[in-house]
């Protein structure tokens, strides 16, 4: 079995896919992500992940098409029913997630990116879900995830037509968060983890939370979603540290506590 995964721990964690050029999403690439994002978890120091492939050619250029002929009529149990699972997983991580998307994210690519809360790509990538010019669907939350994110006219546009889009053009209709030069997504990835890595531990992990649960909750049971976990914040430490640090003016030191 070979290593398609590199994991690096710390307040800010990275996974790095490694399978050069095209970083290509396979059984083994998903069983090995899973284990991955079990680490970053496990580890209680993390306060942010980066998820980005290696090359610089392609974050991800989807699936590994040459499994597609041994999938036939058991692609559920086979290929998806897992990468639902793993993809899930990166969704659901408690800290807030970037994806570094250096070169181009297509099909099952795009849609891990769909999964991170927030998205860099170097100016020089392209973004899209070609899946149908195959014969086949955005079967890993392509076509739930982008809608969500875009809107439902733009993620038609996406799906049905399958021509993927510069970076620049998805900036502006709000699928990534940032763009940055030839070679600098994950550098600039890097600059908004540390960012997110300085506020408060608790307070970022329910912040992210309530957003989530926002979608598809009414405003009274998100408002009373959002009061609940006010109520948590107020009763730590770090909320006395961030206050007294305002009054002191100086920069907070949270502990997560």
């Amino acid at each position: 079995m070979s290593d398609l995964m590199r994991v690096e721990l710390g307040e800010r964690c990275e996974i790095v896919w490694d399978n050069p050029p095209m970083n290509v999403v396979s059984r083994e690439f998903t069983a090995q992500l899973r284990d991955a994002l079990a680490r970053v978890s496990n580890h209680r120091g993390a306060r942010v992940l980066i998820v980005t492939g290696a090359g610089g050619r392609a974050f991800c250029a989807g699936s590994d098409i040459a499994e597609f002929e041994g999938l036939r009529g058991r692609v559920a149990e086979d290929k998806l029913l897992l990468e639902k699972l793993v993809y899930r997983q990166l969704a659901k991580v408690a800290v807030p997630t970037i994806a570094a998307i250096e070169g181009h994210a297509l099909g099952g690519g795009l849609e891990l990116a769909l999964c991170c809360d927030l998205r860099v790509a170097s100016e020089q990538s392209k973004l899209g879900l070609p899946e149908l010019r195959l014969g086949v669907l955005p079967g890993s939350g392509g076509t739930q995830r982008l809608a969500r994110l875009v809107g439902l006219a733009r993620a038609k546009e996406f799906v049905l037509l399958g021509e993927p889009v510069t970076a620049h053009r998805a900036l502006e209709i709000g699928l990534l968060t940032r763009v940055a030069p030839k070679g600098g997504a994950l550098d600039a990835a890097r600059g908004l983890a540390d960012i997110v890595a300085t506020r408060g531990p608790l307070a970022t992990r329910l912040a992210k939370r309530l957003l989530d649960e926002s979608v598809d909750r009414t405003l009274e049971e998100g408002m009373a979603l959002e009061l609940d976990a006010s109520e948590a914040v107020f009763g730590t430490e770090d909320m006395l540290e961030g206050a007294r640090a305002f009054a002191q003016k100086r920069d907070p030191i949270f502990t997560d506590r």
